[in-house]
């Protein structure tokens, strides 16, 4: 993590408090000592050197800032928080779905979120950037393409005198922000908004220190497709449509057009895919990330955390991470106080350079069930080991065992787009038709597995095309937050809490929340999703030749949980995962053969660990512990329906 030098400590110390530089000991904790209801508000409009709607003059971004008043009358320059949103107008932020208001002369009234209320007292100017084509932009909407993404870089631009701005969107009178800003920027945001915070990130602008994405994705590819798989019923036109401004809409046909005709339903990788793809330049990233994510979210799924992590280690990225048991949510909304003091003590330490041990701490906090949480002095942990499982055939067609010995002989089932996961769970001690279940021996001692797993199949179809889908399963009681629920795992409460001062026209109290919780005879913690045409191409699908085998390697989402000693693990392979992917055109029989087919999962300690927790016997369902999420008990052929929106929108809470 970036730690300022002596000169900047020396400098910055004053936001501390009052008294001379020289004299003041170092800080660790920047406090309110400014007025947020004398704040400065402005709007800029940054030129973004691209022409997407292609009117002949280059597109302006709408820039919103709020920032203290003293420190600029003072000749000090401070540090920038920044969220770059399409929501500000639409759609809203947060869980109560703020959305910016204006008063008479244009300047930001209300800014989403509690952001500005409690760090522009505290010596930091917030902006809100409204991404092209959305608000009061110009331009069009290209979901992560090379607009969306200079939208924000733009303004980081800007903000450290290398692009140029203006006190209105037409006008010629130029706007500088070096007067009052140092240029070190922060990147902050949920969904969409963190989305763009690691495409920036991706390009290596100089004067972007940070980044904080929550439920952020890291390929657009993977939003709407898993090998080929569809994930949804339609591709990025519907979300450009959805967030676009009315007169964006009347312009940007072409943007439109693009996004449609680059984006096939076929699942093939194309040249708008490769633009939106963030992990292929991790290498580029110059920002520490602090990435937040809910191991259960189904919108934007779990995948796209694990790949950017893996990309961003490779590349030496200073990093952190926090793990919920939740949905789509909001870590302000399911951790708030430590939350917030956290955001703090990270923003302190990478904006404004003060010592305060957050660069110490342990690198993850993971929720192992609802409100308890564990950390990890590095993540995955040291010690954690890519480990070969094998399905082998059980006594009962589709009931088979899962250990470490090769299997044999073949196992069947048959696409039933009506099933879910939830459903596969339910019946995975039953000959059912529709998926093939292997599961292990009762566990003599806890197995935690954590990070990213792998499953290979050889599987021989029936049909000229065939959809797959591979998840892990912890077989065992508990009680987890109820991520399938309307609120994805929280509740919203009549009270209030306050994170700051407040103006008339700009509360800092949201509604409190709390885990909603389900108990649970089995926990999916774990899935993944490929078209069998990809085997040997995952860009480009094929058509299969009926009785032929394939052998093909779907890649699971990034998890972190832990099997509790007299719980069993399982592996489930079938077809469709009703309203995870799409269907195939027809429904295939599938034969796997055991003894080419094996889950590569991360397992802490290794197989030795796998080996000892296998060994003995125990009672299955012993106990509890640990089990962090799950299927409800009253599984149902819809259980996971509610889960996402008709159409993707990556944003909400």
């Amino acid at each position: 993590m970036g730690v300022a030098t002596a000169g900047l400590l020396a400098v910055l110390s004053v936001l501390g408090g009052p008294g001379p530089a020289a004299h003041a000991a170092a800080p660790t904790e920047s406090r309110p000592v400014y007025s947020y209801a004398n704040a400065i508000r402005e709007s800029v409009w940054v030129d973004t050197r691209l022409d997407g709607d292609g009117d002949g003059r280059t597109d302006r971004v709408a820039v919103d800032i709020v920032r203290p008043r003293e420190p600029a009358a003072q000749g000090r320059r401070i540090p920038v928080i920044m969220d770059a949103s399409p929501y500000y107008s639409c759609c809203g932020r947060g869980n109560e779905n703020q959305k910016k208001t204006y008063d008479a002369d244009g300047n930001v009234v209300q800014m989403p979120l509690f952001y500005d209320n409690y760090f522009v007292p505290r010596g930091y100017a917030f902006v809100g950037v409204d991404l092209a084509g959305t608000n009061r932009s110009d331009g069009c909407v290209d979901v992560g393409g090379r607009s969306d993404i200079q939208s924000a870089k733009a303004v980081v631009d800007w903000l450290n005198g290398r692009a140029e701005g203006y006190t209105s969107r037409t006008g010629d009178t130029r706007a500088q922000a070096t007067s009052w800003t140092n240029g070190r920027t922060g990147m902050i945001g949920k969904s969409y908004d963190a989305t763009v915070a690691n495409g920036v990130a991706a390009t290596g602008v100089e004067g972007l220190e940070t980044i904080v994405p929550i439920g952020g994705i890291s390929s657009w590819y993977d939003y709407y497709f898993q090998q080929g798989a569809p994930l949804y019923d339609s591709g990025p036109e519907w979300l450009s449509d959805y967030v676009e401004s009315p007169e964006a809409r009347a312009r940007c046909a072409a943007v439109q057009k693009r996004l449609v005709d680059e984006a096939p339903r076929s699942g093939d990788w194309t040249s708008l895919w490769q633009e939106r793809d963030y992990v292929k330049d991790a290498h580029k990233v110059k920002a520490s990330v602090f990435v937040v994510h809910g191991m259960q979210d189904l919108n934007v799924r779990a995948k796209h955390f694990g790949q950017w992590w893996e990309a961003l280690a490779k590349n030496g990225v200073e990093r952190k991470i926090w793990l919920a048991q939740t949905g789509h949510v909001d870590p302000f909304d399911f951790r708030r106080a430590d939350w917030v003091d956290t955001l703090h003590r990270w923003f302190d330490h990478e904006l404004l350079g003060y010592r305060n041990g957050i660069d110490r701490e342990p690198m993850a906090d993971i929720e192992r069930s609802p409100d308890h949480w564990t950390t990890d002095t590095v993540w995955p942990p040291r010690t954690t080991a890519a480990t070969a499982l094998r399905p082998g055939k059980g006594a009962t067609p589709g009931v088979g065992t899962l250990g470490l010995e090769p299997g044999s002989g073949t196992e069947r089932f048959t696409d039933d787009p009506a099933l879910s996961e939830t459903d596969w769970a339910a019946d995975i001690d039953t000959s059912t038709p529709g998926k093939a279940g292997f599961i292990s021996r009762p566990l003599g001692k806890d197995l935690r597995l954590s990070g990213s797993s792998k499953v290979t199949v050889t599987a021989t179809p029936t049909t000229a095309t065939a959809h797959l889908s591979a998840v892990l399963v912890d077989l065992g009681p508990a009680t987890i937050r109820d991520y399938a629920g309307a609120g994805e795992g929280i509740a919203t409460l009549a009270e209030r809490s306050c994170w700051g001062p407040s103006t008339t026209g700009d509360s800092s109290c949201f509604r409190t929340t709390r885990a909603t919780t389900a108990d649970v005879d089995a926990t999916v913690f774990s899935r993944g999703w490929a078209d069998l045409g990809t085997y040997a191409d995952p860009d480009r699908g094929r058509p299969l030749t009926p009785g032929r085998p394939y052998t093909l390697t779907l890649s699971l989402a990034a998890s972190d949980h832990v099997v509790p000693k007299g719980h069993r693990l399982a592996l489930i392979v079938a077809g469709t995962d009703k309203d995870l992917i799409d269907p195939p055109s027809t429904a295939p029989t599938l034969g796997l053969d055991l003894s080419r087919t094996e889950a590569r999962v991360p397992v802490v300690g290794g197989a030795k660990a796998f080996a000892a927790a296998t060994s003995g016997s125990t009672t299955s369902g012993s106990t509890t512990s640990g089990s962090t999420t799950g299927t409800p008990h009253s599984t149902a052929a819809d259980g996971l329906s509610t889960l996402r929106p008709s159409r993707p929108v990556p944003g909400g809470k």
